[in-house]
């Protein structure tokens, strides 16, 4: 395939759901191994959307290298992972006063905002305590993101944004935002480290390029500036998460910006039948500023008028209704159960769902619910111990199951 021998260029992959990029990217970067032997794996980097996504190519790397090379020797000191993983890595490793930092995730941040409540800026902005801290975080986390364009902010968020820094470099704390803050900030004023960045990362490999924000886009131009062959994957079609910063125009504008003589598209989309490919068209060509290309199906599975669906219900009790009796309809066909899944708009409607499909007597797992000590597995964990403490009856304790 073109995409796995362009080694010698920057390139970028148009890829459509279902094209196998996780695939083209692997072959890609063994190749370059192979093809390459100045070239070790440490050189290689590969930055991934998620922990989940990183793991599935690290391991798809592993195998197809053994299997091409005949070894995976130097293959632990590649890095395939997040943005933020890459630089927390990179500035503990070489500069020591990080060291000692650690990273919070969303709910720790949380909870040092509120501990730190007048030492972080959070009064300053007038925000209230505990009802406003998901706000404040979300608020700090956008400024460090566009921390350059910080000429444009109000006094009063100036003060706020310097006095949330300071207060996690005193308390030695990072959020993820603030990671890459710092991690552009070495490169532009650490020569010692920004000549250690350019030695090691010689590929650079972008993959769901359409997500990224303004502060990862600096970063992959500062890379890609240091002389690292880029190759970015992404679908314009596919962002989802402009809400939390990422700009479209990254991916939309990449081939002019970055003068990339060669983009490929991967427009067959193998895992979906031609019925879910059409619908997504129609819905996709109504997408502004969109890149030009056809998604066409590839999918072994024929596709049957009646396999998509679509009604509308006055009482949310018939929907439901429906989708229940349609489970069980595909279920009688030879549909594994764990082969199904329906996906919400808003959570708090789980509940009434869950109940459902239990009339029906279909086994389910709920994912991403919010009242995690409602659900009947949590009130019965909590039973038991309310039963060995003497609070409740085995008779009682039965009946939560």
């Amino acid at each position: 395939m073109e995409a796995v021998k362009t080694i010698d260029e920057d390139l970028e992959i148009i890829a459509c759901a279902g094209a196998g990029k996780t695939g083209v990217v692997t072959r890609r970067i063994v190749n370059i191994l192979a093809s390459k032997p100045e070239i070790l794996p440490e050189n290689i980097v590969a930055f991934t959307f998620t922990k989940r996504a990183a793991e599935e190519l690290k391991n798809r790397i592993y195998d197809y290298g053994k299997a091409v090379l005949g070894h995976t020797r130097g293959f632990a000191h590649m890095y395939v992972g997040t943005i933020h993983g890459f630089c927390i890595k990179m500035l503990q490793e070489n500069i020591p006063e990080f060291q000692k930092f650690s990273v919070m995730d969303e709910i720790h941040t949380k909870l040092f905002v509120e501990r730190f409540y007048e030492e972080c800026g959070m009064q300053d902005l007038d925000m209230r305590k505990y009802t406003e801290t998901s706000l404040f975080v979300s608020v700090m986390s956008i400024l460090n993101e566009n921390w350059f364009e910080k000429d444009k902010w109000d006094a009063k968020t100036q003060l706020a944004f310097e006095k949330y820094q300071s207060k996690l470099y005193e308390e030695k704390k990072f959020d993820y935002s603030l990671i890459l803050r710092e991690m552009i900030y070495q490169l532009e004023t650490n020569e010692k480290f920004a000549d250690k960045i350019e030695e090691k990362v010689r590929y650079l490999t972008v993959d769901e390029y359409q997500d990224t924000n303004p502060v990862q886009e600096k970063l992959i131009r500062m890379l890609k500036d240091f002389g690292a062959n880029i190759c970015v994957v992404g679908d314009d079609d596919q962002t989802i998460y402009q809400f939390r910063g990422s700009d479209t125009k990254n991916i939309l504008t990449f081939k002019e910006r970055y003068n990339i003589q060669k983009n490929l598209f991967l427009d067959t989309n193998y895992r979906s039948t031609e019925g879910i490919v059409d619908v997504a068209r129609r819905v996709i060509l109504y997408n502004d500023n969109r890149l030009t290309k056809t998604m066409q199906s590839g999918c072994l599975v024929k596709y049957d008028i009646g396999d998509i669906a679509y009604a509308e219900y006055k009482e949310s009790e018939e929907e439901f209704d429906f989708i229940a009796n349609r489970i069980v309809k595909l279920h009688s066909v030879g549909v594994h159960y764990s082969e199904m899944a329906v996906l919400l708009r808003k959570r708090k409607i789980s509940s009434m769902i869950a109940e459902k499909l239990e009339e029906y007597h279909i086994p389910f797992v709920v994912e991403g619910i919010n009242d995690l000590f409602g659900t009947k597995e949590c009130q019965a964990a909590k039973g038991i111990y309310d039963y060995l403490n003497g609070e409740v009856s085995s008779t009682d304790l039965f009946k939560m199951w």
